[in-house]
């Protein structure tokens, strides 16, 4: 903790009074209190501020946007909020060349609106653009519908700026596509939870920007009806570039397909489209309504099932082979059971989906024991993003499996003082 004000004195000359003051009761982390903010102007401030708190054994807490610093599990103690919020501009725009160095503190709606001033983007569709960082996405490992055709933002990324415990700003990558320079980073901080190092910068491959895209919706009679419909879109030449679905209990699941082309392309994708889902159907005694241009504030519905959530609501993320999604459905049957619960899901053609339980908290437990279990022994996974207060008890990872030895060995390579984010993420690192 901060007891002395000789580390307060050294922190302050780093960023200047300004930029260091006492946190406040919404600055707790998962209920975790922290001492300080520190927001930190450049990199080798935050290089420096990192190191000392290290070496006074001090737990410092990385914070972009503060939109997800209640996923995970409590830290196990907090002394300062390390914050990007000022490491926050687009280094280069080398528009040519189809790349972007933006430090970790730009929000995804700034860099974005940035970019489509030359017809570019970043192809990725996080949650909370407008207050979402980059560093918190890479970190969290966000990712959404586009992640289909353009991959995860770890598959985007070629370079990338850790700031280590000790002080050291490591980069890897460089600022081209074709790079394999030096150790790979980039994949290794993506999804670390800010628990290796933090993320002062990124380098990132762009896409062109579409002008003209097109929504269409469907429904399916059941899930098992979806999932065929899914594997056949899957294994047609329709050129989607988002693929989800969305479903509750006691109701019918509904698919929505993004297509980006021009006016011709997408009359072609549509038709094209359409009559795969009515081969699909013949012999069925309920055909698919298709819905043609539907909204594209679908896309939101992801984001929706956080913004919705009740006071005693669970939002979990899980992965499931999309051959499973069917099977992973029915395993929520216990959901429906009980008056005074239901669920609500967006699954990703990729078997990766965001539910919402709402359910009596004493019952909760069990339940969520009992469905994680079945996901990870189909080979998926089940990871609790938001829970009540009541439920923070909770394990929010689950089975680590094999990997947690090597994991904890990168962990103590990198931070032996367990300085950054100490037992949020897997297996209590």
């Amino acid at each position: 903790m901060l007891e002395t004000n000789t580390i307060l004195e050294e922190l302050t000359a780093i960023v200047g009074p300004a930029n260091l003051r006492a946190a406040a009761r919404e600055d707790a982390v998962c209920g975790v209190a922290p001492q300080f903010i520190v927001e930190p102007q450049t990199e080798q401030h935050l290089a420096a501020v990192l190191s000392r708190v290290s070496a006074a054994g001090i737990a410092a807490i990385p914070r972009g946007g503060g939109t997800k610093l209640d996923w995970g599990n409590p830290p196990k103690r907090a002394g300062i909020i390390l914050s990007t919020a000022r490491l926050n501009h687009i280094v280069e725009h080398a528009w040519a060349d189809l790349t972007v160095t933006v430090e970790a503190g730009c929000t995804l709606h700034s860099l974005q609106s940035t970019l489509a001033k030359r017809g570019q983007r970043l192809a990725f569709d996080g949650l909370w653009p407008e207050r979402a960082t980059i560093g918190g996405a890479l970190s969290t490992n966000d990712s959404g519908s586009l992640r289909l055709r353009f991959g995860a933002l770890r598959d985007l990324i070629i370079g990338v700026t850790l700031a280590l415990p000790d002080g050291t700003l490591a980069s890897s990558g460089g600022k081209v596509v074709k790079n394999v320079a030096g150790y790979d980073l980039p994949k290794l901080a993506a999804g670390a939870f800010g628990t290796l190092g933090v993320i002062t910068r990124a380098v990132f491959r762009l896409h062109p920007l579409c002008r003209t895209t097109r929504t269409v919706t469907f429904t399916s009679a059941s899930w098992g009806d979806m999932q065929q419909k899914l594997h056949a879109i899957q294994d047609s030449k329709l050129a989607h570039s988002g693929f989800q679905i969305r479903g509750h209990s006691g109701g019918p699941p509904h698919a929505d397909l993004l297509f980006e082309a021009t006016e011709s392309g997408l009359a072609a994708q549509t038709e094209l489209l359409q009559k795969l889902l009515l081969s699909e159907s013949r012999g069925s005694s309920i055909p698919p309504s298709i819905f043609v241009d539907s909204s594209p504030q679908i896309w939101q519905a992801r984001q929706n099932l956080f913004s919705t959530r009740q006071k005693e609501s669970v939002i979990a993320r899980f992965s499931v082979l999309p051959s499973d999604l069917a099977k992973a459905m029915r395993w929520l049957d216990p959901f429906h059971s009980s008056s005074h619960a239901n669920w609500q899901a967006v699954v990703q053609a990729t078997g990766i989906g965001f539910l919402r339980l709402d359910a009596d908290p004493s019952e909760l437990p069990a339940q969520i024991f009992a469905l994680r279990e079945q996901f990870e022994r189909a080979a998926g996974s089940l990871v609790l993003l938001r829970r009540p207060e009541s439920l923070g008890s909770l394990d929010a990872w689950g089975n680590p499996g094999d990997a947690l030895p090597l994991m904890r060995a990168v962990k103590l390579r990198l931070d032996p003082q367990s300085t950054l984010n100490p037992g949020r993420f897997v297996g209590g690192i």
